[in-house]
């Protein structure tokens, strides 16, 4: 067999690519399409549970020369932003809008997960702010085990005047009064 002589110089033939995928892509795994530096395109396996920074090989998918192996294709994948989730490692944090309503009297409000919508129960007299945990409603681990969900609620006031809410928050602070800045003077 003939071989050329690279001079002591290892030859590099990997191929390294980024790919974006969407959080439930991460997930649950997807088939998507990459294309090479050299125009080729590959279907490419998601596996389920990848995270950011991960790297996914395929091999002898790289670059060739006479007398090497082919080299390898590797893929960093990286986690598009999402509309309403913001990921930490595998903990998942959303900011739950609520109800002045509900934020003084309680309820129980959807909450969206990866997994579909749950309940939480908001109780009486809840903050804007306020963060629950939602334990097992994050992200795999590497280990399997999931993370948890940490949802912080804001209270959102209805758009335009209200003229009955203004009333009523007259009389109610002209009858309750307190200041919830006393520690910052």
């Amino acid at each position: 067999t003939f071989e050329f002589d690279t001079g002591g110089l290892a030859v590099d033939l990997d191929v390294s690519v980024s790919m974006t995928v969407s959080l439930e892509e991460a997930v649950n795994g997807a088939e998507k399409r990459v294309r090479l530096p050299t125009g080729k395109e590959l279907n490419v396996k998601i596996p389920a549970g990848v995270v950011a920074g991960q790297q996914i090989r395929l091999k002898g998918q790289g670059e060739t020369a006479p007398g090497h192996r082919p080299g390898d294709l590797l893929i960093t994948v990286s986690i598009a932003p999402h509309p309403y989730f913001k990921v930490e490692g595998s903990d998942l944090r959303v900011d739950l809008p609520i109800t002045l309503y509900e934020a003084v009297l309680g309820g129980k409000v959807r909450v969206p997960t990866i997994g579909g919508a749950v309940e939480l129960s908001v109780p009486k007299n809840t903050s804007s702010g306020r963060t629950f945990r939602l334990r097992g409603k994050g992200l795999p681990k590497p280990n399997g085990a999931p993370g948890d969900l940490f949802v912080t609620t804001r209270i959102m006031l209805p758009d335009g005047n209200d003229a009955q809410l203004e009333a009523l928050m007259q009389k109610w602070r002209d009858g309750h009064p307190y200041n919830p800045r006393s520690d910052l003077t």
